[in-house]
């Protein structure tokens, strides 16, 4: 397919996305955005369960007839911390980041060369018969160059988010460990505002209170976003979006 075809075939993709984006945005005229209904996470597009590095299995000893040690259990006493599918716990996310990045970098060189030819088999005398001015058969050629670069380079970046979220078990995996996802949604006026957590948790992680954080979760997703009529206007139309990737300049 030619360059043209290329670039003909996803303007007609574009404009087809486009167009479901128009009809589902005059749908919601005069209207606040609809919130999702709660369902199983399992049961959304785009899960799949996750594979991890598993040990070996140990076995089980089983207990005697009289001992309190129940099979399987983490723990002398049973406590209602999250610890199967469907559970809930709360996942505590405190992200308080801060790199600064400096580097600068500087090169100079400078060259100079001058050559002379003050024997030729005597055709040195005759040089200035062919060129329009005398000249010094002794310094023939004077050459000399001067390049320098400099490279300055910076970059800053801080972020803080602090925010709870509850999330449900979704997968226990062989070796006890949890996958946990949650999801929540706030409408406020004509704006939805969406937090997303997902992860891996180790049951012994999970404190007392039924909390774990952030820093404790393997694998951790944070998404933190919205949608409605202000992330709508704050966001190029999506003809602007595909001449931004099309147009070479």
């Amino acid at each position: 397919m030619s360059s043209l075809g290329r670039i003909g075939l996803a303007l007609a993709v574009a404009l087809s996305a486009g167009a479901c984006t128009v009809a589902e945005r005059l749908a919601e005229v005069g209207r606040a955005p609809a919130l999702e209904r709660p369902a199983n996470p399992v049961e959304r597009p785009g899960w799949r369960p996750v594979t991890m590095p598993m040990p070996e299995p140990e076995p089980q000893v089983a207990a005697g007839a009289n001992s309190l040690w129940r099979s399987g259990a983490r723990g002398f006493f049973r406590d209602q911390r999250a610890r199967r599918v469907g559970d809930v716990l709360t996942v505590n996310v405190t992200i308080n980041d801060k790199a600064e990045l400096s580097n600068t970098s500087r090169r100079t060189r400078t060259n100079s060369d001058t050559m002379g030819l003050t024997n030729i088999f005597g055709l040195e005398n005759k040089l200035d018969k062919i060129l329009p001015t005398p000249i010094d058969p002794s310094s023939l050629v004077d050459a000399s160059s001067a390049m320098q670069n400099r490279g300055v380079g910076a970059t800053e970046r801080e972020e803080t988010v602090r925010l709870n979220v509850a999330a449900v078990v979704t997968q226990v995996l062989p070796n006890g460990n949890l996958v946990v996802e949650g999801r929540q949604e706030v409408r406020v006026n004509f704006e939805v505002r969406e937090v997303i957590v997902a992860g891996v948790v180790r049951p012994e992680d999970i404190t007392p209170r039924n909390t774990v954080p952030h820093d404790k979760i393997a694998e951790l997703r944070v998404a933190y976003g919205g949608r409605g009529q202000l992330t709508d206007v704050q966001q190029p139309r999506y003809g602007a979006q595909v001449l931004d990737i099309l147009l070479p300049y």
